[in-house]
């Protein structure tokens, strides 16, 4: 089972920017895609952004033009660019990826926009 670490979470007041990053402990083969989710308070996680193996991204509606995922396959990393952050953006955010075998879950980072 493959490992996922987030860092790059934090507190920001709004209108902030933050960049999250997901390292995978090794290489990961026959990849679909790669994921960020978030998870506030009280609220189902959600999915914030996909970039699939062949390079095409989607994101949610509440986060585009403000988000931007992105990834170093030689790195193993995964990024997620948050500009214009606001309050309703404060959530655990999770990496995610998925493979042709499996899924494998991050244990999250904590993002807090507030003023």
């Amino acid at each position: 089972q493959v490992q996922l670490v987030e860092s790059g979470g934090g507190s920001v007041q709004p209108g902030g920017s933050l960049r999250l990053s997901c390292v995978a402990s090794r290489t990961i083969f026959s990849i679909n895609a790669m994921c960020w989710y978030r998870q506030a308070p009280g609220k189902q996680r959600e999915a914030v952004a996909e970039i699939t193996s062949g390079g095409t991204t989607y994101y949610a509606d509440s986060v585009k033009g403000r988000f931007t995922i992105s990834r170093d396959i030689a790195k193993n990393t995964v990024y997620l660019q948050m500009n214009s952050l606001k309050p309703e953006d404060t959530a655990v955010y999770y990496c995610n990826v998925r493979t042709t075998r499996d899924t494998n879950w991050g244990q999250g980072t904590q993002v807090t926009v507030s003023s």
